[in-house]
């Protein structure tokens, strides 16, 4: 890299440090979409991050996570906290952005220069949102924010992905949408630290609440934590104190316990074979005819005429790896 491009990094970094709101814009946008500069300015700023705690924000649709995202994030900045909200919304099928943008129910902050939040459309990462998340998170970490905030669009394979990368996980449910306790899948009892039954003033929040605690039972506590169960009425900002002191009572045990510093080492070593993965594929595809010698013995292995073992070694050999 340049030297006169180095310094530019570095520039953009500082005002990063600094908190400047179109250097960090700049910045998540470079990120988003693979430029050149992502990756040195990130290393740049790597060393400025780890003292955000990242909270984890999932649930159906219609549960209210944004509502309550913006309270729990309101609350934080009652405390003078630095805040980010980073919000993985749905794609538009017009303008490929995310349909919500920069989450209209949150545009009571817009005056605020301590909060920040960013809108992350699902489309064209292809698996990758979850590392373009967490190198946002990292952004934020290291432009000096205390709180940062992931809400994710629902509760598929690709938001328990996302939410692996926050501190604390929060599972968002309420009653009658057919959230049956039962049906819940597996994964999400998994990595819920923290359940709210937002909306609780509905018709069928015992229930829904019973059968919670009920299904709680027969899970192993982790760690000594047993998953609380948060009631909130977040449209009347009912419940937000009392969810804020469960995830700082949650940080507290985990931190103490070294449980929170055991997660970081397991998610940077599933990042960095991530990032292996992504070199060697690079490193195999870029190089000259990289792109049809692949098509080629995909071709051949289809109609048979190869194994794709001795495909993938060929394609090894033919980028100057061993097989």
């Amino acid at each position: 890299m340049p030297p006169s491009s180095a310094q530019a990094i570095t520039a953009w970094a500082q005002q990063i440090r600094a908190g400047e709101i179109r250097a960090i814009s700049r910045a998540i946008t470079a990120i988003e979409n693979h430029a050149p500069q992502a990756e040195p300015l990130l290393r740049e700023l790597f060393r400025h991050t780890g003292a955000a705690y990242l909270t984890g924000v999932t649930g159906a649709p219609g549960t209210g996570k944004s509502t309550l995202v913006d309270r729990l994030a309101a609350h934080f900045r009652q405390r003078d906290q630095l805040v980010g909200v980073i919000a993985v919304d749905p794609t538009s099928p017009y303008s490929g952005g995310a349909i919500l943008g920069d989450r209209i129910r949150m545009q009571s902050h817009a005056g605020d220069s301590g909060i920040f939040i960013r809108s992350m459309a699902t489309r064209g990462f292809l698996g990758g949102l979850a590392r373009a998340t967490a190198e946002v998170a990292l952004l934020l970490d290291a432009a000096g924010k205390q709180q940062i905030l992931i809400e994710t669009v629902g509760v598929g394979q690709d938001e328990v992905d996302i939410v692996r990368i926050a501190d604390c996980v929060v599972v968002v449910l309420v009653p009658g949408l057919g959230d049956d306790i039962q049906n819940m899948k597996a994964g999400l009892m998994e990595i819920a630290d923290i359940f709210v039954l937002n909306k609780a003033d509905r018709e069928g929040a015992d229930r829904l609440e019973e059968q919670l605690h009920a299904m709680l039972s027969l899970v192993m506590p982790r760690d000594g934590w047993h998953p609380p169960v948060v009631r909130t009425v977040a449209t009347e900002n009912r419940g937000i104190d009392e969810l804020a002191a469960a995830v700082e009572k949650f940080r507290q045990h985990f931190e103490s316990s070294g449980e929170r510093n055991r997660k970081h080492v397991e998610h940077w070593k599933n990042r960095l074979v991530e990032m292996l993965e992504s070199r060697l594929l690079e490193k195999v595809l870029s190089g000259r005819n990289g792109e049809a010698k692949l098509q080629e013995l995909a071709a051949a292995v289809a109609a048979r005429k190869k194994d794709p073992f001795s495909a993938v070694s060929e394609l090894l050999q033919s980028s100057g790896l061993s097989a």
